[in-house]
């Protein structure tokens, strides 16, 4: 289980790269700063209308290595990964909830919504402010962005799984 660091760390990565990536006609998805065992990674989500391939990534990290070296934000050693967020891409800021409208997606809270629900999926249909609307099997249901522990998009399998 990795754990989760430096929120600060990413937004100060975040502040680095998004000109360069953005830049080189590509959005940011996110920036994660994360320690895996002994060792610490810093990962650089991509996305693009197109398909994504390693080249992209590889040209992306080619790209971030020199700014990242020169700026140095962070203070102990780690590993620069560049990826896409793809299918199973966690939504985790306001953005991403728009940029996905129309998209299913699969949702845990932590702790139940006013209709009893702790986990469901269906089709993202907006935001408004801080609350989320999807539309299920049962019919809507919403929730508040810091009520979710977990979401994500997902496939025709994983909706009603």
């Amino acid at each position: 289980m990795a754990k989760q660091s430096g929120g600060n760390t990413a937004q100060r990565v975040e502040a680095l790269v998004r000109p360069i990536v953005e830049g080189m006609g590509l959005r940011l998805w996110d920036v994660v700063f994360e320690k895996e065992g002994p060792d610490w990674y810093l990962r650089v989500l991509i996305d693009r209308d197109g398909p994504m391939d390693t080249d992209i990534c590889a040209e992306v990290s080619h790209a971030l290595d020199p700014v990242l070296d020169e700026a140095d934000p962070i203070e102990q050693s780690y590993y620069l990964e560049v990826g896409s967020p793809g299918l199973g891409r966690r939504l985790t800021k306001p953005e991403h909830y728009d940029a996905l409208t129309g998209q299913k997606i699969r949702v845990r809270l932590y702790r139940a919504n006013a209709a009893g629900q702790r986990e469901f999926a269906g089709i993202l249909t907006g935001r408004e402010g801080s609350t989320v609307t999807v539309e299920t099997e049962a019919g809507p249901a919403s929730f508040e962005l810091q009520a979710a522990s977990m979401v994500r998009l997902c496939d025709d399998e994983d909706l009603f799984g």
